[in-house]
């Protein structure tokens, strides 16, 4: 089956499924939370080829103290008062939010993992040596944004009801969640942290000559390497890094983070996936350091099990990828498993709001 029939299957139980919220089940209604009528699949899905025009789509809810806009996906099955893993899904420089959606799809598994996702733009934009302003998250003109996104959410959906709540980002959006989340507003609230691309920590450094190609399709000159010591995250939560084995020079042999909870020794699976991921950047592709055509591929899972307090620590290294290749289905399914596995609770187990 390929992935639009696999779609319109998954719409077709979205419909059984609303026919028996109608029936007398306890269904939220589709247009009960932030006036988003629940579709599956999502609203402003690539299909077949269709890419190019849906990435630029802004949103479809509106925070109202910006009157910016971001997508909001949930399960269209969702029940009164069940427990939500809530992603906020937060995209890199120069992207947008519906590539970053199709980057990282969680949308596609929100169903069966019963998550809740919510996917912003940037504002700030800044330059990038060529004179072109190039949007990039900036605590000026985003933090609150982003704060404002995380408390609209929890309340349309329940403080209670928030099993657990993750920062996703890919590159600069993976170096703003790690900027983030041990600020006072999210170190009380944010369970997890999936860096896309973004930063590891223990550092897995990047290739010389990482960042897009020059006009002609040559690589970028080579980055000066820093030498500043990396300092730790001050606060608790499950970590999970994902990267294209083209960006890096070498995944580490170990991680300061499982030994911080006191993991085991590290393992190592693999995953087979036999279709491409939605994206990659089209209009700078063939520089394998940052990404070719979206395709199959194969990934390695490095896992840290048995961690203290049931956190998560995990890498993926996807092979014979670069930065900008959208995560392929398997791979992104393994990653919400290991989303899902983790502790939670933090948000459950606060009284009150920043």
């Amino acid at each position: 089956m390929n992935r639009l029939a696999q779609y319109r299957a998954k719409g077709i139980a979205g419909l059984c499924g609303l026919l028996m919220a109608l029936a007398g089940q306890l269904a939220l209604a589709a247009d009960d939370i932030l006036g988003v009528a629940c579709q599956t699949p999502p609203p402003v899905h690539c299909m077949d080829g269709d890419c190019a025009a849906k990435t630029a789509m802004p949103g479809n809810v509106t925070e109202p103290e910006s009157g910016r806009q971001y997508f909001l996906d949930y399960p269209c099955d969702l029940q009164d008062g069940e427990d939500v893993i809530f992603i906020l899904n937060i995209h890199g420089a120069g992207s947008i939010a519906n590539w970053q959606r199709h980057y990282f799809p969680a949308m596609d598994h929100k169903e069966k993992y019963r998550l809740v996702v919510a996917t912003p733009t940037a504002a700030g934009s800044t330059s990038m040596g060529s004179g072109d302003g190039v949007r990039v998250w900036a605590p000026q003109t985003d933090d609150a944004y982003l704060q404002a996104i995380t408390n609209q959410v929890i309340d349309a959906f329940g403080r209670d009801n928030i099993k657990a709540f993750w920062l996703a980002g890919h590159s600069q959006g993976g170096m703003t969640s790690r900027r983030l989340v041990c600020t006072d507003f999210f170190a009380d609230k944010v369970d997890g942290m999936l860096s896309l691309s973004g930063g590891r920590i223990g550092q897995a450094p990047f290739v010389a000559n990482f960042g897009p190609p020059l006009p002609d399709g040559s690589p970028p000159p080579a980055r000066p390497r820093g030498t500043a010591e990396e300092v730790l995250p001050s606060c608790d939560f499950s970590h999970i890094f994902a990267i294209g084995e083209y960006e890096i020079e070498q995944l580490p042999d170990n991680s300061p983070w499982a030994a911080k909870y006191q993991c085991e020794a590290r393992e190592h699976t693999q995953i087979v996936d036999t279709q491409p991921g939605w994206v990659t950047d089209s209009g700078r592709s063939g520089y394998r350091v940052w990404g070719r055509e979206a395709r199959p591929g194969t990934a390695d899972i490095y896992e840290y099990p048995s961690c203290d307090n049931g956190r998560v620590v995990a890498d993926v290294v996807r092979l014979d990828k670069g930065h900008t290749e959208g995560l392929e289905p398997e791979v992104t399914q393994r990653i919400i498993e290991l989303i899902a596995s983790a502790s939670g609770g933090k948000l459950q187990g606060s009284a009150s709001a920043n």
